[in-house]
């Protein structure tokens, strides 16, 4: 999806006309390693669960509007109360309802990029300014004295843990130091924490900051990418705000059926995850091992890493291998960058295998 037509863009607000739409570049490939997908799928006994619950799911009727079922298990699950929870059609719902709420005209975000450039487009549809705090152009890891001093007059921050693209995490002690300088609203995206170490979640900070948010979804870990579900914790007054501006019926009856089989059997994709960690690992060294490849530490399920002619490079394994790579290339601060979602042993390998012969061409 390119710009906007002349046509178009006299038709709409101006602040529209200057989007530019979130474009994936997906191709469909042999092995897809673009999108920090869980490429293992879905535990097969899960699998049959969730048919077993859908097809016993009527559809006759409008579902729960605020999947208060659902809610409760992942309230049980987190240790929080069901005024606590807001689920959402996907993580990209419940950060647009995010800036719905708390941004607009007037209202100033702080960003951390190189991250998640849908944060930087859903400001702009609301008409939100945004202020950036850089992370290191080496380390990536977050400036947090810039960061603090950028919050303290802000409406919105919003920090990635572990953060896409780059794998970094924030600590817990660092966020909440974040809650106490900001005036506004604090949200941390925990999308990947399933996939990092244990105890970087800032959950635990919810009981005493009522200005934080966090942010899962099934998305990665739990195989529910096609199905779009995630959810926030938060204090009961921004659950409400937050179910106040959302559209009705956003979250249906076979998406809210989906999430409660796999948060019921969530321990099922424990050895999965950590089969994910280890091939993060593998693949880390293999990739490092390639002549004029750098790696960066990850947290995530996905690796950034950058070599000579990158794009040249993510061209080749999507039309020679039939691979499917992220080129961030072109992205400020991410210059000859590829993101690679850790895949199953083979796929890695085939990976590996494919970089090394491509590389040996180009340089």
């Amino acid at each position: 999806m390119g710009a906007l037509s002349r046509r178009i863009q006299g038709r709409v607000r101006e602040d529209v006309a200057r989007l530019e739409p979130y474009d994936p570049n997906f191709t469909p490939c042999d092995i897809n390693l673009s999108a920090n997908e869980n490429t293992y799928g879905m535990p097969e006994q899960v699998r049959v669960a969730i048919d077993e619950a859908i097809a016993a799911t009527p559809t006759n009727r409008y579902p729960d509007p605020m999947s208060n079922d659902l809610r409760d298990q992942i309230a049980t699950w987190h240790g929080v109360r069901r005024e606590n929870v807001c689920v959402g059609n996907g993580g990209d719902e419940l950060l647009f309802n995010f800036f719905l709420a708390f941004g607009g005209p007037g209202k100033r975000l702080v960003d951390c990029p190189p991250t998640f450039t849908v944060y930087d487009i859903y400001s702009k549809m609301v008409g939100t300014s945004v202020v950036r705090c850089w992370r290191d152009p080496d380390t990536f890891e977050l400036d947090i004295d810039a960061l603090l001093r950028m919050a303290g007059t802000a409406d919105m921050v919003i920090v990635t843990s572990p953060n896409n693209p780059t794998g970094n995490v924030i600590a817990a002690a660092d966020v909440a130091r974040l809650c106490e300088a900001c005036p506004g609203m604090v949200m941390i995206d925990e999308a990947y924490a399933e996939f990092a170490d244990d105890g970087i979640s800032c959950e635990r900070l919810l009981a005493t900051y009522d200005n934080l948010i966090v942010l899962h979804t099934y998305s990665k870990a739990f195989c529910l990418a096609g199905v779009r579900m995630g959810y926030v914790l938060a204090a009961p007054d921004v659950i409400e705000v937050l179910g106040a501006v959302r559209q009705p019926y956003t979250v249906d009856v076979f998406a809210q059926a989906a999430a409660q089989v796999v948060t019921s059997m969530r321990g099922v994709f424990r050895p999965t995850i950590e089969t994910i960690r280890k091939e993060r690992r593998r693949l880390a060294e293999g990739l490092a091992a390639i002549e004029g490849v750098r790696v960066w530490p990850s947290q995530g399920n996905f690796l950034l890493v950058r070599m000579p002619y990158a794009a040249i490079v993510r061209a080749r394994l999507r039309d020679k291998r039939s691979i499917l790579v992220r080129d961030f290339s072109s992205s400020p601060g991410l210059e000859d960058c590829l993101r690679i979602t850790v895949g199953t042993p083979r796929e890695n390998d085939e990976l590996l295998d494919a970089v090394a012969s491509i590389l040996k061409e180009v340089v």
